[in-house]
């Protein structure tokens, strides 16, 4: 059993009145997220998500355990109606690098290019008319006719909102129509940040942070599980942060259907907000420096301006990590997506709350086309390589968790 440091415990530690909670299982407040990304004391916000990783499993054999799965993504399109500033995956029609599969290209796809061994396809693309919800079903039947063991998550919340709109019909019969065409469960996509002011910044025709949560609330109660995420760095404060996961946390209290929760970093290269938003890289802007946004440290100290955003550095990144598996206390699990963070970090956040690092992936394209320099597979022997190496056990997984096998 992990135990905690007894300096935490201490009441002279400014955080022991939260590792008091965490120790006697206690749900943390509003308040004590803020305090939390208000703190720079990483190695002991790390120290206590390691432990309520562990204190909170039913079996305590499993407390080392980092999960991975054998997963391909298909990307069909990314001619997309959407306007999101932050996204460099989006192209109009004829514009250089846009691309569109058929609904026979995809198949093609699905025959040759994805592995019969494979325990999932993980499909997510644009919003373009020519999927409609009929092509969509068809992909799903021909998915599961190709690759009969293998489970489908596919179609964000925003995906779904569009297909119910280009339909004419409700968000739940565009859900159950998929499902009984094999859709088994939705990725967590779309969610970026609930913060209202943010997303009229950086994706204003997007639908909001409520509708997402809707969506998904509506999914889980048909019975799909899906995963949830959250996108830094994009000019919020840390305390649209923990409202952001106290949200998730309301939902889940109600459905329990999210599997996990993904904190992912804004990747600039190649998006519109670097024409429309001027992005400081961290290590260039100064703290107090009233022309930047410093969106990770601390809320208190963190003085908005709506023409400048500070890029995400590698400690908040981790402490996202952390924060999100002390208030997520209903989730789960928490991903660290190594294609997204880069192995190394992802290997880090082992240590600070994070249980899984996603898998095999084969051909992500949507971080790529904003300059993420991260590979775009890996094998199975790397990632049990990795997790070993961070000290933990490697557990090949399918999507819903289940074990497959514990190396």
């Amino acid at each position: 059993m992990i135990n905690l440091p007894e300096k935490l415990i201490k009441t002279s530690n400014p955080l022991s009145e939260i590792a008091e909670k965490i120790l006697n299982n206690e749900r943390l407040t509003k308040e004590d997220g803020i305090r939390l990304y208000d703190s720079f004391d990483i190695l002991s916000i790390g120290a206590l998500a390691d432990y309520a990783r562990g204190n909170r499993l039913v079996n305590k054999d499993e407390e080392n355990y980092v999960y991975w799965i054998n997963n391909h993504h298909l990307n069909l399109t990314n001619i997309c109606e959407g306007t999101c500033k932050f996204c460099a995956y989006r192209r109009k029609e004829g514009q250089d690098g846009a691309f569109l599969y058929t609904l026979d290209k995809a198949v093609e796809y699905l025959e040759t290019q994805v592995s019969k061994n494979a325990s999932e396809i993980h499909i997510v693309s644009a919003l373009n008319p020519s999927w409609t919800l009929e092509n969509y079903k068809t992909l799903l039947q021909e998915s599961k006719r190709i690759l009969p063991n293998t489970h489908i998550q596919a179609f964000t919340a925003v995906e779904i909102d569009y297909l119910a709109k280009i339909s004419n019909i409700s968000v739940e019969k565009v859900l159950q129509e998929l499902i009984e065409a094999g859709l088994g469960s939705l990725p967590g996509g779309g969610a970026e940040i609930f913060a209202e002011n943010i997303r009229q910044k950086v994706c204003p025709e997007k639908i909001s942070g409520e509708k997402w949560l809707e969506i998904m609330e509506i999914a889980h109660n048909l019975g799909l599980k899906s995963n949830a995420t959250m996108l830094t760095g994009i000019g919020e404060t840390s305390e649209d942060k923990i409202d952001h996961m106290l949200k998730i946390r309301e939902v889940q209290d109600r459905t329990g259907g999210f599997m996990t929760f993904i904190p992912l970093f804004c990747h600039y290269e190649n998006t519109e907000m670097l024409q429309t938003i001027p992005v400081i890289p961290s290590e260039q802007s100064e703290r107090g420096n009233p022309n930047t946004i410093d969106c990770h440290v601390e809320a208190k100290a963190s003085p908005r301006n709506d023409n400048n955003i500070q890029q995400q550095t590698g400690f908040e990144t981790v402490k996202d990590y952390a924060i999100s598996r002390l208030m997520l206390d209903n989730v789960p699990h928490i991903k660290a997506f190594w294609i997204q963070i880069g192995t190394k970090l992802a290997q880090v956040t082992l240590s600070f709350g994070v249980d899984d690092l996603d898998g095999t992936v084969m051909e992500e394209k949507i971080t790529h086309f904003a300059g993420a320099k991260t590979g775009n597979v890996m094998t199975k022997d790397e990632l049990i390589h990795l997790i070993k190496r961070a000290g933990k056990i490697p557990v090949e997984r399918d999507t819903v968790y289940n074990i497959v096998k514990v190396y």
